[in-house]
């Protein structure tokens, strides 16, 4: 699920860093690792399960943000031998050669089940020795992957698909806007042409099939002048060729594991209308134009995210994903639900086991489909509680990801309380009228608004005075102007 990513620049922040500790206090996240879990995982980082398949000939790299050290995937392409057609090798770092289950490692993977963002911090899943260190495909270091293999037709499509165990070797750490400025300015190399290439008949082939992709903007919390603001950072059209590589690994190990009969796949209801509505609400507040007759889908596509206003609906988008869970099926039963409402196909987890629990899994899953094998029986027997643990770490994620952003729109309007803005009301509580949420045309907060006289109009705009903007649980509070 895209979210809503946060990070600092500029001065310390000595108060948001101390209200982000509190956050992380009063949410129990957990922060230190046990002498017993570090003491694993520093024995699984000397000593890993090691396949005995060598491809470290494989020229792959990696294409994360700058400074990124827990890197899960590593990818090369090249043209079919015999031409027509792709070949992607996609590397996933292999969890599973460190961690032991039933061990001290696993458990606490299970307690944390995801790596938690901060715009201060990161909360990891598992211990910096094997997620920034001995399981990372770090460049110029041999490590153990899960190999995929997928043969794509000329437009793109995966006609034959294999994943192995094998001993992997990174030979370049390149990072999103310096792949965009080498594709842009003829200097790339044949390997990142095919990931353009690849990555924009993926994208034409999720239009075809109705899928939806969304480009939600980083949020960065700068300070000016000795004031703070919030700024965006576009994705570049690299982010979204390497994205549509990992959503199609995806798609193809949720078609393994239903064609085996065992699995895990992350399933989407399609939205609500209710929830489409308030979207179209938030859609009026920022002025952006959705008559009617568009589909979602096809709005999405015509937004621009370096344009502030359509950056901050984007951002309201990640809404409409909440409702994603994970199905679990074994025996050969048929899964329900088995669909992806954005993806519009059958989908997995399985390309970042360093940073979410589910993957180290599904990636076990499909090795085995491939060689048609058995399962381990400590994959299948996980299985019937994965969906539950996976829901209650993206309830916690959720809960973070909102509590930061309040404490950003808190510092953000500190200074500004009693000041008017102009807003428009995107939600009114049912048995509560005069309580609801409005979105600010400028700057593009959302926050709760309480009237003690009249009814909030539900979809109109109205002055709104700002009456508090603290850091504490209570946050940012409007009133009618």
């Amino acid at each position: 699920m895209p979210r809503r990513p946060l990070h600092m620049t500029g001065a310390d922040g000595a108060a948001l860093r101390a209200a982000l500790r509190d956050l992380r206090t009063r949410l129990d996240v957990p922060q230190e690792f046990s002498a017993a879990v570090l003491a694993e995982a520093e024995a699984a980082a000397r000593s890993p399960r090691l396949p005995a398949y060598d491809a470290t000939g494989l020229p792959l790299f990696t294409i994360d943000p700058p400074g990124s050290t827990d890197l899960d995937q590593a990818v090369h392409l090249a043209r079919r031998p015999g031409g027509g057609g792709y070949r992607v090798h996609y590397a996933i770092a292999d969890v599973a050669a460190f961690v032991t289950p039933g061990g001290a490692l696993d458990a606490e993977a299970h307690r944390r089940v995801s790596t938690l963002y901060f715009p201060d911090e990161k909360v990891p899943l598992h211990p910096a020795v094997l997620s920034q260190g001995a399981g990372s495909l770090l460049p110029d270091q041999t490590r153990p992957a899960l190999l995929w293999r997928l043969d794509l037709d000329p437009d793109g499509r995966v006609e034959t698909a294999d994943v192995r165990r094998a001993l992997v070797r990174s030979r370049a750490r390149l990072n999103y806007r310096g792949v965009q400025q080498a594709v842009d300015g003829g200097a790339a190399e044949e390997p990142l042409l095919l990931l353009r290439d690849v990555g924009r008949l993926r994208e034409a082939l999720e239009r075809e099939r109705g899928g939806i992709s969304l480009n939600v903007p980083e949020q960065e919390i700068v300070e000016r002048e000795g004031r703070y603001g919030l700024a965006y950072r576009a994705p570049l059209p690299a982010d979204g060729w390497n994205a549509q590589i990992s959503l199609m690994t995806g798609m193809v190990a949720a078609d393994l594991m239903l064609a085996a009969g065992t699995g895990i796949l992350r399933t989407l209801p399609t939205a609500p209308d209710g929830a489409v509505g308030r979207l179209r609400r938030t859609a009026a507040a920022l002025r952006i134009d959705w008559p009617h007759h568009v589909p979602y889908a096809e709005l999405i596509r015509s937004l621009d995210p370096h344009r502030p206003a359509h950056a901050a609906f984007l951002q309201e988008c990640t809404a409409l994903l909440r409702g994603a869970g994970y199905t679990a099926f074994t025996g050969g039963d048929t899964p329900d639900p088995a669909l992806h409402a954005a993806v519009a196909a059958p989908y997995a987890h399985c390309t970042a086991p360093l940073r979410r629990l589910v993957d180290r899994y599904t990636g076990e899953l499909c090795v085995a489909a491939v060689a048609g094998a058995e399962p381990p029986p400590w994959a299948v027997s996980a299985l019937a509680e994965l969906p539950g643990e996976m829901a209650e770490g993206t309830r916690r994620a959720n809960t973070v990801e909102r509590g930061c952003v309040d404490l950003v729109e808190a510092v953000l309007l500190k200074d500004r309380v009693g000041e008017v803005f102009e807003a428009t009301v995107i939600d009114v509580k049912e048995r509560e009228p005069r309580v609801g949420t409005v979105h600010l045309e400028e700057p593009a907060v959302v926050g709760r608004i309480e009237s003690d006289a009249v009814e909030l109009p539900l979809g109109g705009r109205l002055r709104v005075r700002l009456v508090r903007a603290d850091l504490s649980p209570a946050g940012v509070l409007f009133a009618p102007a």
